[in-house]
C-alpha cells in the first residue's frame, strides 16, 4: 500500500510549560504539492504541540480514507499509536492520562484515515523534519499567540 499523503510534524515549547508552537509540512506522495502549516500559544507543552501538529495535519486533509504516513520526532506521539496505548486509555476515559483533550480529537481525525506512523530522530538533518521545527520555534515567538485553553485551565493559568 503506498502512501498518498506525507505529515511531518513537530512540537516545540520554550521552558516546558512555555511559549509553544507547532510546524506540519503536508505532501502528496508523487506530485510537487506542499503544504505548510504553524500556530503558536502562550503556555503549553513540548508533548501536547508534538501531537496537536499530527491532529491538524490529519484535519487538514479533504478527504477521508486517505492513506497516510505520519513522520515525527515524538516517541510520546509514535509510541502511544504504534504500541496501541491510546486504544486501552481510551477504554479507561483517558483516567489519569495527560492531554486527553488532544488524544479524544486525535482519535476522531485518525478513524477517518488509513495512517501508519515512523519515528525519526529529531535534529538529525532530515529536511522536512528540520522545516517543521522551524516553524514550531517560528509560531511559539509570535507576538500574538493563541490560548491553549484546555492546557490553561486544567493548569490553573488561565488568565
Amino acid at each position: 500500500m503506498s502512501h498518498q499523503v506525507n505529515i511531518y510534524t513537530d512540537g516545540a515549547a520554550k521552558g516546558n510549560p512555555g511559549p509553544a508552537g507547532y510546524g506540519v509540512v503536508m505532501e502528496l506522495v508523487g506530485t510537487p504539492y506542499k503544504k505548510e502549516f504553524y500556530e503558536g500559544f502562550r503556555l503549553s507543552t513540548n508533548n501536547r504541540m508534538e501531537l496537536l501538529a499530527v491532529i491538524v495535519g490529519l484535519e487538514k486533509l479533504k478527504n477521508d480514507n486517505m492513506i497516510v504516513l505520519v513522520v515525527s520526532d515524538s516517541k510520546y506521539v509514535v509510541d502511544a499509536v504504534e504500541k496501541k496505548w491510546v486504544f486501552g486509555w481510551e477504554k479507561k476515559g483517558f483516567k489519569d492520562r495527560k492531554n486527553p483533550d488532544l488524544w479524544m480529537r486525535f482519535l476522531k481525525a485518525y478513524r477517518k484515515h488509513k495512517v501508519d506512523f515512523k519515528w525519526i530522530k529529531g535534529h538529525n538533518n532530515h529536511p522536512q523534519n528540520e522545516r517543521c521545527d522551524e516553524l514550531a520555534v517560528m509560531a511559539s515567538q509570535q507576538k500574538s499567540l493563541s490560548i491553549d485553553v484546555f492546557y490553561e485551565k486544567e493548569e490553573g493559568k488561565l488568565l
